[in-house]
C-alpha cells in the first residue's frame, strides 16, 4: 500500500481527492495536514467522510510526514505549497502539487503573475507539466508532477490537436471559460456568496488571469511555435463544470467532419477524452474524469469547446490520474 499524505486538507479540492483515494485498492491516507484547523477531527471539517476516514489533522511537519507517508499530494495555495514540499521532495517522496507553483518553467514568469518570487527555481525546467493527454511517457518517470489548472486544462485539451496538426493559426487565439463558483475555492469571498454570484455571470481578470502564462505555455509545446491567446474567464451560478469556448483562425480551408475525425484520431487512447458531435454540457461530465470536446466550423473560425468538472479533471481527478502513472498502476484506477 502506496501510504498517501495530503497538504491543506481542508478545502474543496482535498475533499475530491480523499473521496477518489478512498476508493483506490492501492493507497491508504496516512497524514493530513492543516494552516488553521488545528488538531480536530477530519469529520469535523468534511462530515461527508464519516466512517470512512479516521484522521486528525496536524501541523506541517516534514520529518514526521517523510516517516508516515511515500506520496505527498500539495492542496496548499501558491507560495506556500513549494515552501512546503521542497524539504519533502529532499527527502525522497514523491510528489503531485494541485498549486500554481511549478507549472511555469520560468521563474521570472512566476513572479510577473504571481506576484513572489519562486521558492524552488531550480526544479522549475525540470517539473513534469501533468497532463497525461501531452506527457504520459514524462509523468511516468517523475517524482514531481505539477497538476494543471482547471482552466487550462480546458482550454489546453480543446486547442493542442488543432495545433500540433498545424490546422490553426497559433497566435489571435481567444479563450472564453465559464466556471462553477467551487473554483474560487472554500475561503469566504464577497464575489462568491450566494447573494453576489446567485442569477449573474460576470468576467473577472480580464487579460490579467494567472492561468494565461500556463495555457500560452503547454500550447507552445504542442504547437512547436509560439502561441498568444486572449483568455476570459467567468464566475457561473453554479457549483462545479467549466466549459470553455476556444476561437481560432484555419490555416487552410477545411470541413468539420475532418476536424472531428482528426481529433478523434489524436484522442483515440485516452481513457478520459470523448470526442463528440454534439455541443458538450457541463452537467454531462459532474462528477466524473471525462472531459467532451467538440470542434466547429464557422465562417471563418473553428470553433472548439470542451468541458470538465473543474474539481476532478480540473484538480483532483487529474491528481490521481498522474499518481497512477507515476506509480505505474492502471491509470484510470479509483477514477470514473
Amino acid at each position: 500500500m502506496i501510504r498517501i499524505g495530503i497538504l491543506g486538507a481542508t478545502g474543496y479540492t482535498a475533499l475530491e481527492l480523499m473521496q477518489i483515494l478512498l476508493r483506490h485498492p492501492e493507497v491508504e491516507i496516512t497524514a493530513l495536514t492543516s494552516r488553521q484547523e488545528g488538531e480536530v477531527h477530519v469529520t469535523d471539517v468534511h462530515p461527508r467522510l464519516a466512517g470512512r476516514l479516521d484522521l486528525r489533522f496536524e501541523g506541517l511537519d516534514s520529518d514526521k510526514l517523510a516517516d508516515q507517508t511515500d506520496c505527498i499530494f500539495s492542496c496548499l495555495p501558491h507560495g506556500a505549497s513549494s515552501q512546503s514540499i521542497m524539504p519533502l521532495l529532499d527527502a525522497g517522496l514523491k510528489v503531485v502539487d494541485l498549486s500554481a507553483d511549478y507549472r511555469l518553467n520560468d521563474p521570472q514568469t512566476y513572479a510577473d503573475w504571481y506576484g513572489l518570487e519562486h521558492r524552488d527555481p531550480k526544479r522549475l525546467a525540470s517539473t513534469v507539466y501533468g497532463l497525461p493527454e501531452l506527457f504520459r511517457e514524462q509523468i511516468s518517470k517523475a517524482s514531481l508532477v505539477a497538476n494543471p489548472g482547471c482552466y487550462p486544462t480546458s482550454a489546453i485539451l480543446a486547442l493542442a490537436p488543432l495545433l500540433k496538426t498545424q490546422r490553426i493559426e497559433p497566435t489571435g487565439i481567444i479563450v472564453d471559460s465559464k466556471s462553477g463558483v467551487s473554483g474560487a475555492g472554500r475561503s469566504p469571498k464577497l464575489a462568491t456568496l450566494y447573494a453576489e454570484c446567485n442569477e449573474s455571470i460576470a468576467a473577472y481578470a480580464v487579460g490579467t488571469h494567472r492561468h494565461t502564462p500556463e495555457i500560452e505555455q503547454i500550447l507552445t509545446v504542442a504547437a512547436g511555435s509560439t502561441v498568444d491567446v486572449i483568455f476570459t474567464p467567468h464566475l457561473t451560478p453554479m457549483t462545479r463544470g467549466i466549459l470553455t469556448t476556444a476561437y481560432s483562425t484555419p490555416i487552410d480551408k477545411v470541413d468539420q467532419e475532418t476536424l472531428l475525425e482528426e481529433m478523434r484520431a489524436f484522442y483515440r487512447d485516452e481513457p478520459f477524452v470523448q470526442v463528440v458531435d454534439h455541443l458538450p454540457a457541463t452537467k454531462d461530465v459532474a462528477g466524473t474524469n471525462f472531459v467532451h470536446i467538440t470542434v466547429r466550423c464557422v465562417k471563418d473560425k473553428i470553433i472548439s469547446i470542451s468541458c470538465i468538472d473543474n474539481l476532478i479533471k480540473g484538480a483532483s481527478g487529474a491528481a490521481v490520474q498522474n499518481f497512477n502513472l507515476m506509480y505505474g498502476f492502471e491509470e484510470s484506477t479509483a477514477l470514473g
